[in-house]
Formats: C-alpha cells, structure tokens, sequence
C-alpha cells in the first residue's frame, strides 16, 4: 500500500504551540530527573527532622518548614549571604568543569581535590617568590601555573589509562593522596613556612591575590562597600567564563564531538577514526587543568590568602563536584544552577544550625542523597510502575531533514506514539 505523501512545512508555518512544545521537551526533559532528585532529597532530610528533633511537642512541621527557611536566607536572604555562597560557589564551578568534561568522555575524574592541590601549591610557590613583579604579570603568572599543574596532574592520569589501561578512578584517588601528602610537605618546609611553627605558608603580598568585587566598585564608582562584609571576588567572573568555554569546547568543537562519541562509544570511536588515546590523554589533562584553577582562585581570591597543612584532603569542594556535575547532567548550565544549589546549602547550614538548631551535618546527607538518587534513576521506574493512562509521554516527535521539502509520513503506531516521518527523494524531478 502506498504511503502518503505530503509537503512539510516551512519552520514560518508551524505553530507556535509546536513550536514551544519542541523546546520544552528539549530543554525541560534534562531538567527532570535533577529536580526530581533534589525534591526525594528534601523529603528525605524532612524525615530526618522529624525523628531527630528533640522537642517533641513542637509542631514537627513547623520545625521542617522553619529548617529549610533559614537555610534559604542563610544563602541567599541578603547582599552579605550571596556573596558568601558565591564564593563558595566560584571554585565549585571551575571543580565540576573538571569533573564534567571527563565524564562526556566516558571517564570518573575522581581526582579534581589533588589537582586543586598542586594548582594552590604551585600557584603559592611562585607568588611568594617573585614578590617584586607588578599585579598585572604577577597574577596571570600564577594562574597560568595553576592551570600548566594541574593538567600535567590529570594528564598523568589520561596517559595512564590510554596507553596503560590503568582504571582512571584507582589512578586518580591515589594522585589525590600524593597531592594532599606533597603539598603538607612544601607547606610545612621553608622557604614557604610562616614563622613561629604555624603549619601554614606566608601570606601572599597583595600583587598577588585577586580583588574583591566590593573593592572594584568602589573604586570605580566612589561607593563605601565594606570589603570584610562582602567577601566575593572577581574569581567567580572567570568561572562563568570558564562555563562559557566549557560549552563552546563540548558544542562547537570537533574535538567536543569526538568526546561524546568516545563517551557513548569507544569501539565505535576508534573504528571511525577518532584517535581515542590522544583525546583521553587531551580530556584528563583539561580536566586537570579546570581543578588546578579551582585551587589558585580559592588560594589568590580570599583572605588569608595562604595555604594551611591537611585543609586539601579535608576540603570538600573536589568531591561536591561529582555532585553538581551529575546533577547539572555535565551541562554549562546545569552546571552553574547546581552549584548555585549545592554552594547554597553549604553556605546556608551555619545559619540552620545557629537559628533552627539543626545539625549542618543534615546538608551532607542532602547531597549524598541527591546523588544516590540521580546515579539509582528512580524516575524511570516510577513512571514504568504507573498506569498507562498516567504516563507522563515524552516521546520527541521526528523532525524530517527533507529533500525537495517531500516526506512520507507513516500512520500511528496504535499506542499513541508521534508518527515517524521517513525523508524521500523527489525521483522525478531527478529523471
């Protein structure tokens, strides 16, 4: 039987609704399984609440809902609270980067906190020995240093698992310990030592740490911001530019796309072509090169502005990483709501514990909650276990590439599903 056949039409004669459905499937299906994520994880701190609060004759309720306000306001309720979760947030960014793109490759960076490690170390090591240079060589200087560590950190890695076969999660844990012990060593021996056996390293001079944003407005617009009140600085510009430049390396760059195919596909990968040893290598080194900005931007952008024995393994923004980067679903975007997400509930637990009285600990299992329900996929089991008349459909209707603006449209399925259209020739006005 033959099939009919009609025009397609021109993008201007769609309507609108189709129009806006498209995008909405697009865009608001990779949204899902996140935010269903974050939803289970806030019941299940709820829960938590409930059997752990003391005072039992207090409305439970009310001290869930009391909880999870000040934790709000504790991130984001005033200019003071934003700018401490956004430094928190700014490393993060630049952390989960390191983790995402190697997950588009197929591969578990589990060794963003060792590359910040020799990124903060190295970058420290040349702040405090060129301390003549002007801020203007000083500071990019010690940036590109961070970056130069770290990729050769993860790249050690890379090359251990494309030319070895070394499991890159074994490879990068115990680079994190290496890191972690290496860096408590430099920091702990001279010339870098503060005085008097503190177990630290000497400040770095001002021509080598980054300004507050407070401090630039000031100046450029004559205003009295207060400086130790607000804390961010100028670091959390050069990680929306680093998402920036994450995006446009997985979107638009063919060395993007041969990632994706070797992390959907490796042996499909390497029968097309694609040189997959040298992207691996190329993806761990990137990796590494994103975490070791982490670090320098954490050491150069935040009083102090020195680096303390045992804080590396006992900082938590290398492991947070996994968490935002699977909850961004490894996407710019994703990315930068997550860890507006996760630095919130970071920065948030201090004012939870001081006015809710809840233990800030309740924040750790919120994250680890979210990433055990995004890594478990309930949502495909859930929608599976409904009724089919309670079936969410998320089925993408085909968009034909047509020749000669002809397709072929086949008939419905019978189970509801978006007909398929098949792209033919116009034969005739070939012949």
């Amino acid at each position: 039987m033959a099939a009919p056949v009609k025009q397609t039409e021109a993008p201007e004669q769609r309507p609108s609704a189709s129009r806006f459905g498209s995008l909405a499937r697009k865009y608001g299906a990779p949204l899902i399984p996140p935010v269903f994520a974050v939803i289970l994880a806030m019941i299940a701190g709820a829960i938590v609440i409930l059997i752990t609060w003391p005072n039992k004759t207090v409305d439970p309720f009310t001290n869930v809902i009391n909880a999870y306000t000040t934790l709000f306001t504790g991130s984001y309720g005033s200019l003071s609270n934003i700018s401490n979760t956004l430094v928190r947030v700014s490393p993060l960014i630049f952390a989960s980067i390191s983790v995402a793109i190697a997950f588009r490759a197929g591969l578990f960076n589990i060794g963003a906190a060792g590359q910040m490690a020799v990124g903060a170390m190295t970058a420290d090591i040349i702040g405090l020995t060129f301390t003549s240079w002007p801020s203007w060589v000083l500071i990019p200087v010690m940036l590109l240093a961070s970056i130069l560590a770290g990729a050769i950190w993860g790249g050690i890695a890379g090359f251990l698992k494309a030319w070895r076969g070394a499991h890159e999660v074994v490879t990068t844990i115990m680079l994190n310990w290496i890191a972690f012990y290496g860096t408590d060593y430099l920091i702990n021996s001279a010339p870098f030592t503060a005085p008097f056996g503190v177990t630290q390293t000497i400040a770095l001079p001002p021509n080598g740490t980054l300004p507050p944003i407070a401090g630039v407005f000031n100046q450029i617009f004559g205003t009295q911001l207060d400086t130790f009140t607000y804390t961010v600085d100028i670091s959390i510009f050069f990680a929306l530019i680093a998402l920036v430049i994450y995006w446009f390396i997985i979107s638009r760059t063919t060395f993007g796309y041969e990632l994706r195919v070797i992390g959907q596909n490796p042996r499909a990968a390497q029968y097309a072509g694609i040189p997959t040893k040298r992207n691996i290598f190329l993806v761990m080194a990137i990796a590494g090169a994103f975490a070791g900005l982490a670090g320098s931007t954490k050491l150069m952008g935040q009083p102090g502005y020195n680096l303390t024995a045992t804080a590396f393994s006992v900082d938590p923004t290398g492991f947070d990483a996994i968490a935002v980067a699977l909850l961004g679903q490894t996407t710019a975007i994703g990315i930068l709501l997550a860890s507006l997400l996760v630095g919130g509930l970071r920065s948030g637990s201090t004012a939870m514990q001081a006015i809710a009285h809840v233990d800030p600990n309740l924040v750790l299992i919120m994250e680890a909650l979210v990433l055990f329900f995004i890594a478990a996929q309930f949502l495909p089991v859930l929608r599976r276990a409904l009724p089919a008349w309670l079936r969410p459909r998320f089925v993408p209707t085909l968009a034909p590439a047509t020749i000669d603006r002809t397709v072929v449209v086949l008939p419905e399925n019978g189970n509801g599903d978006a007909q398929n259209v098949a792209e033919i020739p116009d034969l005739e006005e070939e012949e």
